[in-house]
């Protein structure tokens, strides 16, 4: 298995990023893989699958790279550079850009363990991959931003709120397949025979995305190191719980939505990531069910969470299917 040595300082100063180029990274091998686990994935496949597969067929050698650098077990390190904290797409896309030809070769070779096709042999590697990482962002992520957005956004804040009940232990043991926390400062990464890395006083960051796809990196000279994963808002919000119409006739389709987003303890910052309302909306939303007996409050540490009461879930299942 594949585990790291972290240090109590490198955990303890352990942080959240949000990377656009990790969600692009991610949509693209959601897209190429093309396998949907739900109707709503399915949906989404169907709906920008023909594009994705007419911009292969104008550029075969695209099809290859992806296949090869992030179709294994073992993604090729110049496509999945390991974020260095917040910055825009286009400056994190120019570190794939200028990577050298012999370096993108060599991570290919390693990504899949042979020498590479000749397909690939006469193209513009790092080019040739940042051309398709930018048409995935442009036509599918880009204009899918804001709600992409506020699904990260409200995991990161129930991350930090499952911090700070159960500890880092807790949290990397929800984050990706395979990973958990073994003791003594050894944390299993992935259930592959890797050999296991040292990150003391190293920069740990995590970084979640929207499609069902996770992975780790590092950059070892500067010490940084990431574990990029599925946030709890999938892709295709298949997860999400549906607002019944006649809820919303009764208590206002906005404040409908809140009360059946209380299934489980959330912050009202969570709440405003999740339903994109302002902070002042989801408050008054919440002031009038709390007022209601539909939702309850308790504290966690130095947060305040809300849910749904007895009488809220009494609400719910009386509406009709």
């Amino acid at each position: 298995m594949g585990w790291w040595q972290v240090s109590a300082d490198t955990l303890a100063a352990g942080r959240f990023v949000v990377s656009e180029l990790a969600e692009v990274t991610a949509t693209l091998q959601f897209l190429h893989r093309g396998t949907a686990a739900n109707p709503a994935e399915r949906s989404w496949l169907d709906t920008h699958g023909p594009a994705y597969r007419a911009r292969l067929a104008d550029d075969p050698a695209a099809g290859r790279l992806v296949a090869i650098g992030l179709g294994g077990h073992w993604n090729a390190d110049f496509l999945t550079p390991t974020p260095c904290g917040p910055g825009t797409f286009a400056r994190e896309l120019d570190r794939v850009r200028r990577t050298s030809w012999e370096d993108a070769r060599a991570d290919l070779e390693v990504s899949g363990g042979r020498p590479l096709p000749a397909v690939l042999l006469d193209a513009d590697l790092p080019r040739c991959a940042a051309a398709l990482l930018e048409w995935v962002w442009e036509h599918i992520v880009r204009p899918d931003g804001p709600r992409r957005r506020r699904i990260i956004e409200a995991d990161i804040v129930a991350r930090a709120a499952q911090l700070s009940r159960g500890g880092w232990a807790a949290a990397v043991e929800t984050l990706n397949p395979g990973m958990r926390w073994l003791g003594g400062s050894r944390l299993q990464v992935n259930p592959r025979d890797y050999p296991p890395r040292e990150l003391a006083g190293a920069n740990l960051v995590f970084v979640p995305v929207t499609p069902r796809q996770g992975w780790v990196s590092w950059d070892a000279p500067a010490q940084r190191y990431a574990i990029v994963y599925a946030c709890s808002g999938v892709l295709s919000e298949e997860g999400r719980p549906v607002v019944p119409d006649s809820l919303g006739r009764l208590l206002g389709p906005a404040r409908a939505g809140v009360l059946v987003l209380l299934d489980r303890p959330r912050s009202t910052t969570e709440l405003v990531a999740l339903t994109g309302q302002g902070l002042g909306s989801v408050g008054r939303h919440v002031k009038v069910l709390l007022d209601a007996g539909l939702a309850g409050r308790r504290r966690s540490g130095r947060s305040v969470l809300y849910f749904r009461t007895e009488a809220g879930d009494v609400l719910l299942r009386a509406q009709p299917g």
